[in-house]
This record gives C-alpha cells, structure tokens and sequence, in this order.
C-alpha cells in the first residue's frame, strides 16, 4: 500500500509516528498487528466497567493465540432469512480477521472477551463522511453562520496539524461503533491525511477526494452564472486525474478501497461526468455524492440539461457500479425512487447534517417509496449511535407531521430499521456479502453496545435491547472490532491515547477559531 506518512515534525515528536500508533497494516503482517492488538487489549486495566451488578469485559480462559479468540455476549444481532434475530447468550469466535463460528454457549480454553453484558452488532457503515470536517464545524454550523470559512482553513492546514484533526475525528467516528466509512474527504490532501490515519488506527474504508475540492467548490456551487460552471471545466477535469492516479494505490487493499466523489450534480458538466464514470470503471468502484440535495440543486440541473439529477447521472453509467447517494432533501419520490431502486442505489441519509436540531431529512418518504436507506455521518456530530437515535426520533415525528398534512407513501421508521440501513443494507448497497452481518465467513466488524448500564439500561440484560438504544450514545459503545482487530474494550480506544488525540486536535481547532476570530467570523 502507498503513501507513506509524510512526517513533518522531526523524530519523536509526531503523535501517529510515536510509539503503538506506529505499527501499521502497511508495514506489518495483518496476523501480527491482531496478536499484538489483541493481546494488548485482553491484558489492559478495565477503568469504566459496568454497574449494578453486570460482569465486566475481561479476557477469561486464556489461550495460546490471540490470533483465534471469543466474544460471549448478552444479545447477538442476526439475519436470518433477512430478518433481524436477537440471539441471547452467543459466543462469536473470531479467527484470522473473519467470524469463524456463532456458537449458542461459551467456549472454553481460548482467548475470550467477557460481554455478557453488551448487545452485540454488526459494524456500522457511515454511507457518508467528511472526517477531518468533524470537530472544526462542532457548534458553529448552529449559529448560522456559514462554514465555507472554516472549511477552507481546515484545507490550508500543514500535514501534521491535518492529520492530528483526522485522527481526533476517526477515533471519535471508531469509539462510536463506526467501523467503515464512506469518505469524501474534502480534497485530496485531505484524503491523504484520511488514509495515514486510517491505515494507523486500522480503519476499513471507500475514500476519495469530492471534486471539485473545498477551494475551489464554492464560486462554483454558488454561482449566479451558467459560465462559471462551464469554465470550471478544465480544472476538474485535473481533479479527476489527480484522484484517479492516487485512488490506484488502493486498488488493491482490503481493509481501504477507492470510491470516485464527485461533490453532486449542479457542480458537474457531461464532461466532468464522463470522466468520473470512466474513472469508476477503470478503478472497479463504486461513486458516493451528494445528489438532489436541495431543491436549487435539482432545478438548476433540470434547467441547463433537461432531466432531474437522479436521471442525468444515469445517463453516464452511474448506476453500474454501486452508488450512495447523500441528502436527497430536493429529490422526487414519486417520479424517481424508482431508478435508484432498479440500480440498488443506497440513500445515505444525514440526521445531523445541519447541525444539532438543525432539521429533518426524507426518511420516512424514503421508507415509504421501497428505498434502500443508510444511516450516515456527514459531520459535525462523529456519534453514530446518537445518529441511529436521531435518525428514528426525528424519522418518527417527520412521520407523523406529514402523515397529519395528509402526505400520503410513508413508512415510520424504528430502530430496527435504522441498524438495518446501518449494516446489511450498506453491506448489499457495497456489494459486500462479508460484511453487515455476523455470520461463519463475514469480515469480523463488530460492535458491542451496553444496554444494562445507568441511563441506557435498569442494571440487567433488557428483554428488547433494541428499544433501549433509543435511549444510548457513543459512550454506551463498549467493544469495537474490525476485521478482526480489537480497537475499543470497555469503552477505551487501543490504537492510540485519547487524551492525547484530543489535546493534539483541539490545539489545532483553536488556532483555526483564532484565526476566524481575527478575521472577524464571530462578530
């Protein structure tokens, strides 16, 4: 894999070049890495464990290899024949980076996790991220302010300062049960910066840079005149290149794969979109945008080349390879559901996109029409679980709002929905059949939540953890695991300290609001 990290603080004093975060799955055979990780993790001090009597995670019956070992759970999440199935009481054994076996009791004479106490689940899959957007955008989009200020400074950071802020933002998006994103980073640096730190924290990814990039989107997406989308031609057309000739070095990874992000369609020309398709082709990978995403986005489209946003993708072969599609707050249900459901298309939708409390999206309207829905990150919040919660209780009022005008094609969402779109409907929208689910033979991505513990849970193992996930957050995440890797046990995250992600990531959002301050952004 390319792309070495591109060090610019000397020996010693670079956060992912220090210490355990510099073992890599570039630099070291993935069985090593999971036998150092996972060793590390049976034999680490348990400092947040669970109250009220619930048994906390802790290695048991210790084995030779921690190559091959075992999680005991309180509830297990299943497909069978396609429906959820709660399994009480589950042993998943993990060997090798893959799910081995789900066993119906213990198993004894080999490495173990102890989460009896946990509601276990597959990976979640964000449809849609801008990670090193994350925390420099936290509380300031709820002003009303715009963000294209802070954006472009995020963009003009050097490496180190960038790839502190990726990483703070990653690990939040890992303790929060996210274990594969869809990564538009907002330019190829920034893309760059995703992948250092991914690689380093072991996270399974489809990345790529939006196009056109964050210094040069607004005068486009903005405009007031048809030209300057035509004139913005060339320069795009250099962005394509430029990704397509990075995405090649991960062509070939398994834990970080390359998608084509172009920004969405009113920012695109036939050109542009021709090259974005031959691209994805060339590559064998899929395109994530953002696609009707207001109403402005799917009239300006309609007025300059005849047909709603969702159609004139099409035309360019868009739906070949699989497809995310973010927002669809300006998209027409009734006239156009139907082609992203023949191409199995996957909305990926955003409940905090705008903020906290900042509106609502199509979920139920998406439900309604038969659609393969995702629940994704965008920014702002890296809390998934918080977004799982929202995405239901703001689904459910939407729901109930328009149900009241007299709308008429809508489903109401549940959690069981949610943690659907979250898992198996990502996995099939990727075309992944090993991921999304626990099974003998699936990638083990897996996510193990406290459903017993004060505020979440009522000191015992709940008869219907699903509904009180209505009532979690991040923090109730306990267990992380990807591919196999241990990244969070008892609610700590392995790969590297969090104290000092955090101090390294804020020192950099401070100096970014200090230069918004000077330039009078806070007035």
């Amino acid at each position: 894999m390319a792309a070495e990290h591109d060090c610019t603080t000397g020996a010693g004093g670079c956060f992912l070049c220090d210490g355990a975060a510099a073992e890599s799955q570039a630099g070291q055979a993935p069985q090593v890495a999971r036998r150092r990780i996972l060793q590390a993790a049976l034999a680490a001090p348990l400092a947040l464990g669970p109250l009220a009597g619930a048994a906390p995670a802790r290695a048991h019956d210790t084995g030779p290899s921690a190559d091959r070992y075992a999680i005991d759970t309180g509830w297990t999440l299943r497909y069978i024949d396609d429906a959820i199935q709660l399994q009480r009481g589950a042993t998943i054994i993990v060997a090798e980076g893959r799910i081995e076996e789900v066993r119906e009791r213990r198993v004894r004479g080999m490495h173990a996790i102890d989460a009896r106490h946990l509601l276990v689940v597959p990976g979640f899959i964000s449809g849609h991220t801008h990670v090193a957007a994350g925390t420099p955008t936290r509380g300031l989009i709820e002003t009303g302010r715009s963000l294209r200020r802070p954006l472009e400074l995020v963009d003009g950071l050097d490496d180190a300062s960038l790839d502190a802020l990726t990483a703070l933002n990653l690990a939040e998006l890992i303790l929060s049960g996210t274990t594969t994103q869809l990564e538009m980073s907002l330019s190829l640096r920034q893309l760059r910066s995703y992948i250092r730190v991914a690689r380093r924290f072991g996270a399974r990814g489809y990345a790529g840079a939006m196009i056109p990039d964050i210094s040069r989107l607004f005068p486009i997406w903005m405009r007031g005149d048809h030209q300057v989308l035509l004139d913005s031609v060339p320069g795009t057309l250099q962005e394509i290149e430029a990704s397509l000739e990075f995405a090649r070095t991960l062509a070939d990874g398994e834990l970080l794969r390359p998608m084509m992000t172009p920004h969405a369609t009113d920012t695109q020309t036939p050109e542009t979109l021709r090259a974005i398709a031959a691209a994805a082709r060339e590559l064998d990978c899929g395109i994530h945008l953002h696609l009707s995403q207001s109403a402005r986005e799917s009239a300006l489209v309609q007025q300059h080349w005849g047909m709603s946003p969702a159609r004139w993708i099409g035309e360019f072969g868009f739906y070949a390879a699989p497809l995310f599609a973010a927002h669809l707050s300006g998209f027409d249900f009734a006239a156009d559901a139907a082609v992203l459901n023949e191409a199995g298309a996957v909305y990926a939708h955003c409940p905090s996109a705008g903020g906290a409390g900042g509106g609502t999206q199509p979920y139920p309207e998406a439900l309604g029409a038969g659609m393969a829905v995702n629940i994704a990150i965008d920014t702002h919040s890296n809390d998934f679980l918080e977004n799982l919660k929202l995405a239901v209780l703001y689904g459910q009022a939407r729901h109930a709002l328009l149900t009241q005008a007299g709308q008429q094609g809508l489903r109401r969402p549940d959690m069981a929905e949610a943690i659907r779109g979250a898992t198996l409907t990502a996995a099939r929208g990727l075309r992944r059949d090993d991921l999304g689910r626990i099974d003998p033979g699936a990638r083990a991505d897996l996510v193990g939540i406290d459903v017993t513990g004060p505020l979440t849970g009522s000191g015992a193992l709940p008869p219907a953890p699903l509904n009180n996930l209505l009532y979690a957050h991040g923090a109730s995440v306990r267990l992380v695991v990807t591919d196999g890797r241990v990244q969070v046990l008892d609610g700590v995250f392995l790969p590297r300290d969090l104290a000092e992600l955090s101090a390294a990531g804020g020192k950099v959002v401070a100096e970014l609001w200090r230069q918004l301050d000077a330039e009078g952004f806070f007035e």
